[in-house]
Formats: C-alpha cells, sequence, structure tokens
C-alpha cells in the first residue's frame, strides 16, 4: 500500500541528534532495528553507506558491521569519521573483526546472531540511502505485516538507458496486502529479476508518477543488498544456518533466506526505491557457486499447491498499462476525464472498460487510481 489513508505516524521529534546536542550525554533509546552490515576491503564505499545512515531520522536503530577486512576497516579515516558521527548522533555502532572468512551465508548468519532489535536491515556495504528511507522501510514492513521489505539498489548511471521491455513483470500487491510466495530458479516468479536492473526502478517510478512519500509495495524474485526483515521471521525460516551446507566460495545466500521466508509470511518490494548501488567494482569475484543451485538441486518437485489470486488486480487493469494511457492526465481528475483520457491515447477497450467502473468521485494521483482498480 502507498500514502496509506491510516499514516505510519512516528514520533514527531527524530531520534537522530543534531549537532547542539553532540556533545551531551546521549540519553538511552529502545532500538527498534539493528542495521546488519557485512563487509570487507571496502573502506571507502562503506563509509558512504555509513554516511546515507547518519541521514536517517527514524526510528531509532543501532549499527553492526562485520568486518572481514585484511586490515581493521576502522582504520580507514573516512569510515571512523562517520562512526564517531554516528555515535554523537546518538546511535550505537558496533564493529566486529569476524575471521576467517568461511563465506557470505556465515558472515551473514554471524550478523544475524548479534542482533537483538525487533526488526533487521541487511544493507551490503555500497549502498546509499537517501533521508528518509528507513522511515518508508520501516512503515512499509508494519502496514505489510509481511517477512521482509526491501528498496532493490539502482545505479544512477543508466538514468539515460530506459529498459522499457524489463518493466513488463511488474506487478503490485493489491491493498489486502502481502501474501506468502513460493519461488525458485525454474518458477515464473523468478522471471521478476529484470525489474532491478540498471535503474529501471527510477523509471518505474517516473512512469507511475509516484512521489516522494508514496510506498508502492510490488511482487519480487528477491531483493539484493536492502531487505528489512522481521527478525523473529528470519529466524523461524532458518536465517543464514544453511552455510555449514555450502562451499566457502558461493554467491547468491540472500535470496535463498528470503525465499524461505517469503514461503512462510511474503515479501515485498517497495516503490519508489530511495537506494543507491555505488557501482563500484564487485570484491566478489568468484561467482560458480549459486546456493540456490546447491540447496535447492531439484526446486520444481515440491512446488506447493499456487495461492489463489481472486483478490488481485485483474488483467483488465494491469497498473503499467492504465498509467501508460492516463500519462497526459491533469490531476485531480474524476472518473469521466480518466476515461476520456484513456480513449484519446488509444487505450484498450478493457482499460476503457475498467476505468468506467471506477467510482464516480475524483482522484488526487495515479496511486489513488490504481488503488482504486485493485478494490
Amino acid at each position: 500500500m502507498h500514502r496509506n489513508a491510516q499514516t505510519h505516524r512516528r514520533r514527531a521529534r527524530p531520534s537522530r541528534r543534531g549537532a547542539a546536542h553532540w556533545a551531551r550525554p546521549a540519553a538511552q533509546q529502545t532500538i527498534e532495528i539493528d542495521v546488519l552490515i557485512p563487509t570487507a576491503d571496502r573502506g571507502p564505499e562503506l563509509a558512504v553507506t555509513l554516511s546515507g545512515l547518519a541521514a536517517q531520522d527514524n526510528p531509532p536503530f543501532r549499527v553492526v558491521v562485520s568486518d572481514q577486512s585484511e586490515e581493521p576497516v576502522e582504520q580507514v579515516p573516512a569510515v571512523s569519521a562517520m562512526i564517531r558521527v554516528l555515535r554523537a548522533q546518538g546511535r550505537a555502532v558496533e564493529v566486529h573483526r569476524h575471521l576467517p572468512r568461511r563465506g557470505l551465508a556465515e558472515q551473514r548468519d554471524f550478523l544475524l546472531s548479534c542482533a537483538a532489535a525487533p526488526r533487521v536491515l541487511y544493507l551490503d556495504d555500497d549502498v546509499w540511502l537517501e533521508p528518509g528511507s528507513l522511515s518508508r522501510l520501516d512503515a512499509s514492513l508494519s502496514e505489510q505485516r509481511c517477512g521482509f521489505v526491501g528498496y532493490a539498489v539502482q545505479g544512477l548511471s543508466f538514468l539515460d538507458d530506459p529498459r522499457p521491455d524489463e518493466l513488463s513483470a511488474f506487478e503490485p500487491w493489491p491493498p489486502s496486502g502481502v501474501r506468502p510466495e513460493y519461488v525458485r530458479p525454474d518458477t515464473p516468479e523468478h522471471e521478476r529479476w529484470p525489474l532491478h536492473n540498471a535503474a529501471n526502478l527510477a523509471h518505474l517510478a517516473a512512469r507511475l508518477e509516484l512521489q516522494d512519500d508514496d510506498r508502492l509495495a510490488y511482487r519480487v524474485a528477491w531483493i539484493g543488498a536492502c531487505a528489512l526483515f522481521d527478525t523473529a521471521a528470519l529466524r523461524a525460516a532458518g536465517g543464514f544456518a544453511f552455510w555449514r551446507e555450502l562451499p566457502a566460495h558461493h554467491v547468491g545466500e540472500d535470496r535463498v533466506a528470503q525465499w524461505r521466508v517469503m514461503e512462510r509470511r511474503g515479501g515485498a518490494g517497495i516503490l519508489p526505491s530511495g537506494a543507491v548501488h555505488l557501482e563500484a567494482p564487485t570484491s566478489i569475484v568468484d561467482r560458480r557457486i549459486e546456493a540456490s543451485d546447491e540447496l535447492f538441486p531439484e526446486s520444481g518437485s515440491s512446488r506447493p499447491e499456487p495461492q489463489k489470486k481472486g483478490d488481485d488486480m485483474s488483467a483488465s487493469s494491469n497498473p503499467i498499462e492504465v498509467q501508460r494511457s492516463l500519462g497526459g492526465v491533469d490531476y485531480p481528475a474524476d472518473r469521466s476525464a480518466l476515461v476520456d483520457a484513456a480513449r484519446n491515447s488509444g487505450a484498450s477497450d478493457d482499460v476503457v472498460q475498467a476505468l468506467e467502473g471506477l467510482p464516480d468521485q475524483t482522484y488526487d494521483s495515479p496511486t489513488a487510481v490504481s488503488e482504486a482498480l485493485s478494490d
């Protein structure tokens, strides 16, 4: 759901302390989110990631870093400076030297063992979050009451590279909320992955005319680099304890954990995404072993019965097709104006009929139209 009528209201004052209070004793806060960051030999990138966290106001959070660098990452001046900033703001920051390296899944499992908050944000060490991102993700998880939500990271060097064909798999969750799903490499749901390429989400947000505070939940194959979990749901699904079943050199451990959570509680991506990939060269060069191939060698053999979709958007009101037909509408607009605009744009009969079936009222944004169609 986006721009929920019953807005997720946080405390009026930010939990982040401003500069006037940095030298004063910090009041103890109840930590609502543990931000878990695995890192190895990426000091400059980690500093940028920490700077994004320093711009977040609410909810109160703690930062836990698992450092597998050759030299302690705290020795990087930019990293130590941002840690000092976070602590001055009243944030707890822990940096653990966690060696030897035993694989990505083991490092994430270690981080989960350090968590004490009811929610955990797994954030890669090369992701910058725009201000307000943590609050919007937290609100989305509360609204959807699912296992996890996340921001797929975007490469802003691709803003001039629209890829409309890769957006065809986009499907928002209905207002009734997120439901459990079964995803494996051989299922149709897996083919949603191109949505998260390049800067596709920025182009999609523009096409849908979303606003900065909107929170549109959509179906995903998985979400890399920035995922907020209900801690209990992640642990109930086994977390990352499967690292013991994998060789040390592997990739794809995050999607294995997410798929197991999705089967039980569901998961969703959130638009617009406030996560930016720094586009630094990858530090994982050996990608021959995919965790899902090792753990789900015959994934199609035990597929559960599909969920009923009676409460989903109908094919006739596919949000991409509808919003494309309404691209020139000047909001607020009533039903007749929407229908006229769709006809003038050459929309299909199915789209026109869907718009004709809307309640006769004024709509203040494209997202209000999509929500009414879902209802």
